[in-house]
């Protein structure tokens, strides 16, 4: 019985300890990325990539219909082998 009450006061006096140290280097790791993300370079860099991301998406869009017409041509077209094999 003792040895019990023993285990349940390290785990209790652990628990403490754990949460009060994980809490406090999560509030740490969340400082450090608002930080990062408030950085001017990084929101530079940011708006870059989703410009890039809007071209890519904008060509892509363009060129999907030109490689997979729809089926609004005759059955006969339609049977015939693709012109454009995947992979």
């Amino acid at each position: 019985m003792k040895s019990r009450m023993m285990f349940m006061a390290g785990a209790a006096i652990g628990y403490v300890f754990g949460t009060k140290a994980g809490r406090e280097r999560y509030e740490q790791i969340k400082r450090l990325s608002q930080q990062v993300s408030e950085n001017p370079n990084v929101q530079e860099a940011a708006g870059k990539l989703r410009a890039k991301g809007g071209e890519l998406a904008s060509t892509a869009k363009e060129k999907v219909p030109q490689q997979m017409p729809g089926r609004h041509k005759a059955d006969a077209d339609a049977d015939a082998e693709p012109k454009v094999y995947p992979g």
